[in-house]
């Protein structure tokens, strides 16, 4: 059992991909909580597909592929907000047409410069390709989110669960709005090269989404979705060494295994703990419910 932990941590690059799959996958869960508490997931579907045009000119430019991401995520993130602030058109709609957009425009790009682009690594990631350089832009972005997101955290919770008591009490719901938006925007980058633009999204609700099965306190889910999180990924990681599978999305399905136990045994939310304990209970009397509401703090 030692030799099939010690033996993939031999080579750098085995080495490389278990520093930026920690890294990437700590924000991605603690940004999933609110995420998924405010109802942003599409959110993060949106920005991840909206930053393939900024992927593209990077790597046609000859500059850091996070570099053009991070720009066309400023970019998607504005439209989303312009838009939805000066029309009437609807918040899921304006996500729908900006992603869209914009994921189109990288593929048009794509299929312009066929030759120079490894389309495989810009939607699905490169993990056990990364140089060390990699290492520390992903390290160095994800230090930046998780520092904003520890000091910010009280203001953030109070804006996912009551915005009106947030402004009462001198927050500006618009701009944590704005801040959050950034955050995941930054995350988004400095997850691209662990796992891709597609998988990302998965990273960014799976971590958040088992979590709420598992506690009804949010200081708890921010613990317990980065913990499992960070579980699943290293087991992808050897997992993908082992069999020689894509990692990306072997860490992916693993965290979705980990979701998968959640959903059926999860102490009150499990679908298989509520049909025993409604099984058990003597027949007449009402079991309560699980709450679906998760408490701040």
């Amino acid at each position: 059992m030692i030799d099939v932990l010690i033996e993939p941590l031999q080579y750098g690059f085995m080495q490389r991909a278990l520093l930026v799959a920690v890294a990437a996958t700590v924000v991605c869960a603690l940004l999933s909580c609110w995420l998924v508490l405010i109802g942003w997931s599409l959110m993060g579907d949106a920005v991840s597909h909206a930053v393939l045009p900024g992927v593209v000119l990077a790597y046609l430019v000859g500059v850091p592929f996070a570099l053009g991401a991070l720009v066309f995520a400023g970019i998607a993130v504005a439209l989303i907000w312009l838009v939805r602030g000066t029309s009437r058109v609807k918040e899921d709609a304006t996500i729908g047409i900006v992603f869209t957009t914009l994921f189109a425009l990288g593929v048009v790009l794509i299929s312009k410069n066929p030759s120079q682009i490894d389309l495989h690594h810009v939607l699905f990631g490169n993990l056990l390709g990364l140089a060390t350089g990699d290492v520390w832009q992903v390290s160095i972005l994800a230090a930046v989110v998780l520092a904003v997101l520890v000091a910010k955290r009280r203001d953030l919770t109070l804006f996912a669960f009551d915005r009106v008591q947030a402004h009462t009490l001198g927050l500006s719901p618009a701009a944590l709005s704005a801040l959050l938006l950034s955050l995941l925007a930054v995350t988004i980058v400095s997850a691209l090269q662990a796992v891709g633009v597609i998988l990302v999204v998965a990273m960014l609700i799976i971590p958040g989404a088992t979590a709420y099965l598992l506690t009804d306190r949010m200081a708890r889910m921010l613990v317990i979705a980065p913990v499992l999180a960070v579980i699943a990924s290293v087991v992808g990681v050897y997992t993908s060494y082992y069999t020689d599978a894509a990692t990306g999305g072997v860490v992916v399905l693993a965290q979705a295994v980990v979701f998968t136990l959640a959903y059926l045994f999860a102490p009150r939310q499990g679908v298989v703990t509520r049909f025993v304990t409604r099984r058990r209970s003597p027949e007449g009397v009402k079991t309560s419910e699980p709450t679906e509401s998760v408490i701040p703090g």
